[in-house]
Formats: C-alpha cells, structure tokens, sequence
C-alpha cells in the first residue's frame, strides 16, 4: 500500500514577472499556484505516494483554480474546506547575479487565516496516514490558523501518526517573539523538524556559532550545537537543516544537514545555477520525508532530499515536477546536464 501522507497550510496565487523582469518594467506577470505543504503534497504524489492537503479557500472560481491545480498531479483535496473571503496572493520577482529575488505578500484576510477548527474532522483526515506534515507558515497567518495547526498536530500525535514541521520563518508576517511564543509550543508534538540556520535561531532562538550567511560561509560545528541543544529541549526522532551557501542570486552551494541527536550526517554539496529557487525548501522537506516514511535510513533520506531539491532550483514555478527517476539518477551522480535521448 502506497503510504499516506496529510499536509496543512494554505496555497496562494502566484503572479511572477516574465524571464528576470523587475516589477517595474513588465507589463504582464505568469499565474501559477503553490504554498509551502501544497508544495509538499505535489513532490511526494509524484514520488507514487498519496498526498493529501487541507486547507480553506474562497467558494468561488480563483479558489476553485487552485484545488484543480492541486489536482492535475493527483493531490488529494476532499478535505479542504469552501468559504472565507480571498484566496492569498504572492508576487515574485526573481533575481539574478548580485540582485535578490523579491517577494511582496497581498494575503491578508485569506480564507485559511479564519478557518476555524470545526470546519476540519482530523479524526477522518488522518483516518490511515502515515505521516502529517505542516510548516511555520500557517500559524504565522493568525492566531486561528495557530489554533488550527496545533489541533492538528495534537490530533496527529494522538493516533501515532509522525508529524514534522518545517520551520520557515517569514518575518513580513509575524515577529522573532511571536514567532517564538508559537512555534515553541508546536514544536511539542512534532517527531521530525526542519529548518536553516536562520529560521532555528528566529522561531525557536537557537543560532549556530560563527556563521554569517550573507559571506557564503558554513560551520557544520556550529549547526551540530544548535542541533544538539534543539534535540535537548524538544526532544525531535530527527532534525534537518538545508545548508545554503550564498554566493549570488544566481548561484549557490546546497547540502544538508541531519542528526537523530547522537549521529550526524552532512550531505554531498551541489553547486546549483538558479532558475527559481522558491519551493526549493519544500522539495527537501517532502524528498526526506520521502525517504523516511518509506524506510530508508537517515542518510539515504538526507541524500534524497538534498538531490531533489537541487533539482527544484532547475525548475520554473513553486512545484517540484523532478522524477523519481530524476532524482536517483542525480543522487548516483549524474549531474552532467547532457541531453537524454
């Protein structure tokens, strides 16, 4: 039986400038949809598992657009709740060399934001799942989207079911203190976290030594303590954190790294030629939950991980739309780009 996996967040309308277009200077922007667990849905339906996304969107044709295109790659969404005012929206503008992509938010009084808890009967959603899977995004929308993601993950744990979050801080929608307060009490009931460096020291207060991202430097030494202190205080089967190297807005060096508290375990680096990176977290997030709820070890689930969402990097829009065989061949090292005829 192919295994069960329920994702919690919202999905939002994207409109990105064409090419590397500034926003200034377009005169029209491509439509697409994602969000971070939507994101995670899609990569592990196309991986052959059953992927399930809960959410609210406006009962009307734009809400109506997003579950389809959730749909189209076999994403489950009898569970996503009709009503509200708005589906979120997001714009992108995607850099390039030393110019940073940006990103202007337009998501306010979007329907999950006021989705209330009796809308959703976690008992029947997570009735056989195998995994359930949120992020840092969702409570950071309101305090009723808070209330929403500790229901479920309480009614998770509840079944033992494996729950895991990934961190992702977002400070144009919330503060460091807020973030704190919230996320400190999420991360209760969560087996598998996920994060960067940034987003361990903003949501849950933990900073790794001597590292400034900003310079294209790591110090794995500094991680592992940060790791160390995280497994110490909440406990987590499994910590991850993706390791970004920054050299420009068009290139980066990405690995990870991961631990059970007591092994740790780097990943092969790959230097990657950015074509949109935004979804590139989701897509390590749902490669090592990929490899972890289908029994491969640590390692292997890192690795799976960090090749998937190498690949991401390649591809235009928020989804990962790389194979299963896409991402064993480059994990066997096949990183050569040559044409496959």
């Amino acid at each position: 039986m192919s295994k069960k996996i329920v994702t919690l967040g919202e999905i939002m309308l994207r409109l990105s400038t064409p090419g590397f277009e500034r926003f200034v200077q377009t005169d029209s922007f491509d439509v697409t949809y994602g969000g971070g667990e939507a994101n995670v849905a899609v990569a592990l339906c196309n991986y052959g598992l059953k992927g399930y996304f809960v959410s609210k969107v406006p009962d009307n044709a734009i809400g109506q657009a997003a579950i389809n295109h959730l749909r189209r790659y076999g994403v489950n969404t009898d569970f996503v709740a009709r009503g509200g005012e708005r589906l979120g929206i997001y714009f992108l503008e995607t850099g390039a060399s030393m110019r940073a992509s940006q990103v202007i938010y337009d998501r306010a009084g979007a329907a999950i934001a006021d989705a209330d808890i009796n809308e959703f009967d976690f008992d029947k959603i997570l009735d056989g799942a195998d995994w359930f899977h949120t992020t840092g995004i969702t409570p950071a929308l309101s305090d009723k989207a808070a209330a929403l993601t500790e229901a479920a993950l309480k009614a998770a744990k509840a079944k033992g079911i494996t729950t895991s979050i990934d961190l992702n801080y977002r400070k144009k929608l919330w503060s460091k203190e807020k973030a704190r307060e919230v996320m400190g009490e999420l991360c209760k009931y969560v087996d598998v976290c996920i994060g960067n460096e940034e987003d361990a020291e903003t949501t849950l207060g933990f900073k790794a030594r001597d590292t400034d991202i900003t310079k294209g430097e790591l110090n794995l030494e500094g991680y592992k303590d940060v790791i160390r202190q995280m497994k110490e205080k909440f406990n987590f089967k499994y910590i991850a954190s993706s390791l970004r190297e920054s050299f420009s807005a068009s290139d980066n060096g990405w690995s990870a790294l991961v631990s059970d508290g007591n092994e740790f375990y780097h990943t092969k680096k790959y230097n990657v030629r950015i074509v949109d990176r935004v979804g590139s977290g989701d897509s390590f997030a749902s490669g090592l939950i990929y490899g972890l709820v289908t029994g491969m070890s640590m390692a292997d689930a890192a690795e799976f991980g960090v090749a998937a969402s190498a690949l991401k990097h390649t591809i235009p829009g928020d989804l990962n739309h790389a194979t299963l065989s896409d991402v064993k061949g480059l994990m066997k090292g096949d990183a050569s780009g040559r044409v496959q005829r």
